[in-house]
């Protein structure tokens, strides 16, 4: 795998960066992280060499000077919001991100629910945490935020939230998804501590857009198509223009709510600290790009990834065509198109070969491109698994991994007993047959070894797959695509 990303210099100089931030303030720096502090698979895959845990680990570079708080909204308790990467409900994954950071030696202080307007379900919620020793502190709904900035900044609105106890000089704000309330537990808190004469600060940490990378770098396109749904706009930020004459790249929110945070920080200090919504933020990431030409071609193949993901959404009705549109355009922000895709074109061919028989295409880190098709044993990611690892094993190809008399047995359990429609073998089954063969077949055994080179490498299947193949791949570390065509 080509890197095109400096991990090391990363959480070097983020982290010395955070601690001039917080020397930049004096006593206490609140610092709202946006995106995932761990599991930052989107990073990885447009910063070949970004770790996905790596904000964690600069952040433990920090350990002895941070606490952090988790916050949730009422509304995502009430209505058991669900992390889709994750498949498990924001109230859940509070107590799995608290869990995460403990085991790594980073101490969480409390968790904060937000939009509290009395919800039965919220108070629930806190004794429950209550019960686990967890401190719980409540932000009420503010009439007319945030532009209510009168109300907002005063006893009836930031006067009327609970103050939230804090330790340390590095307070990190996260939450298990958007739009919790991260940033008004952050200006709340400036309003109460500045009622108690403590000094604070408050800074953003978001890894995208890249600030100092050109307005449609492929980069910061990637970031548009990943929250195409969110409908996200990168934008030069005009404050950081008419402020210093330089170009710096920012995304609409934070442009749009800046004239009402300048309020805000004003009524909170007399003045602003900051002239932009780009001076608020602490991202070093920019900097650390060593190979800005495999970054690129990265952040490619993740827009051509989104555009499938999208495509899929909008077959089973998850989206409407609008986010497909916006990414499509990206594309050709991009100068590309779903050829840009090696295994797109390697999957589209064989299909075309074999008659229309749906058909799979992967690409290993040494550029092999390799094919298989569905057949009456096996559906086409499972063919592709088998071919891969042989591959990858030096097995000829003709060598049969699993005898038919052992397939056959398999696939009458599934439609016979089990009353299923398909009668071929998923990607699993396939794994567990070649498991159970391993013990006394040298080729299997050698098959399965070869599973982890699969790690970054691309595949494109011309059908959708099931929810089972699917997430195998994804356990092997595979960038998945597959074409809105049902079996």
């Amino acid at each position: 795998m080509e890197y095109g990303f400096d991990n090391s210099k990363y959480i070097k100089i983020q982290s010395e960066h955070i601690k001039e931030r917080i020397a930049s303030f004096g006593d206490k720096l609140y610092l709202e992280f946006g995106g995932k502090l761990f599991d930052d698979n989107h990073a990885s895959r447009v910063l070949p060499g970004f770790q996905p845990d790596s904000k964690l680990r600069m952040l433990m570079q920090l350990a002895d000077e941070a606490e952090i708080i988790i916050v949730i909204s009422a509304l995502d308790i009430e209505r058991n919001k669900v992390r889709s990467d994750l498949g498990i409900t924001y109230d859940m994954d509070v107590l799995r991100l608290r869990d995460e950071f403990e085991s790594r030696g980073l101490l969480v202080s409390s968790v904060v629910i937000t939009h509290y307007n009395g919800q039965s379900s919220a108070d629930a919620y806190k004794e429950r945490l209550g019960r686990l020793g967890i401190k719980v502190y409540y932000l009420h709904n503010i009439e007319g935020y945030p532009e209510n900035v009168a109300l907002i900044d005063s006893e009836d609105g930031f006067g009327r939230n609970d103050y939230i106890e804090t330790t340390r000089p590095l307070v990190v704000v996260t939450a298990p998804g958007p739009g919790s309330g991260k940033m008004a537990t952050c200006l709340s808190q400036l309003y109460q501590e500045h009622k108690r004469g403590i000094k604070a600060g408050y800074a953003k940490f978001e890894t995208f857009p890249v600030w100092n990378l050109p307005l449609k770098h492929p980069v910061n396109l990637a970031y548009e198509a990943a929250t195409a749904d969110l409908n996200d706009v990168n934008m030069i930020d005009p404050f950081h223009l008419e402020a210093y004459g330089k170009t710096a790249v920012n995304y609409n929110r934070d442009i749009e709510i800046f004239p009402v945070l300048s309020a805000l920080f004003e009524g909170i200090y007399g003045e602003n600290p900051y002239k932009s919504p780009t001076d608020m933020g602490v991202n070093m990431v920019g900097f650390c790009i060593s190979d800005e030409q495999v970054c690129m071609n990265a952040s490619k193949d993740e827009i051509v990834r989104r555009y499938y993901t999208a495509l899929g959404r909008l077959a089973k009705g998850d989206c409407n065509d609008s986010e497909v549109k916006k990414i499509a355009l990206l594309m050709k922000q991009a100068g590309i198109s779903t050829a840009w895709r090696k295994t797109t074109v390697a999957a589209y061919e064989r299909k075309m070969e074999e008659g229309g028989v749906p058909s799979a295409a992967i690409e290993l880190h040494d550029g092999t491109i390799i094919t298989a098709r569905t057949s009456s044993l096996l559906g086409p990611s499972a063919a592709l698994i088998l071919n891969a690892a042989k591959h990858l094993a030096g097995i000829p190809h003709e060598v049969r991994l699993i005898p038919q008399e052992m397939i056959e047995p398999i696939q009458r359990t599934k439609v016979d007993l089990l009353h299923g429609h398909n009668p071929r073998l998923h990607t699993d089954e396939v794994l567990v047959a070649l498991s159970m063969l391993s013990r006394t077949d040298d080729n299997c055994r050698r098959a399965l070894d070869a599973l982890p080179l699969f790690n970054g490498c691309q595949v494109h299947c011309t059908v959708m797959l099931s929810e089972v193949d699917r997430k195998v791949f994804k356990k092997l570390g595979v960038g998945l695509t597959c074409d809105p065509i049902k079996k």
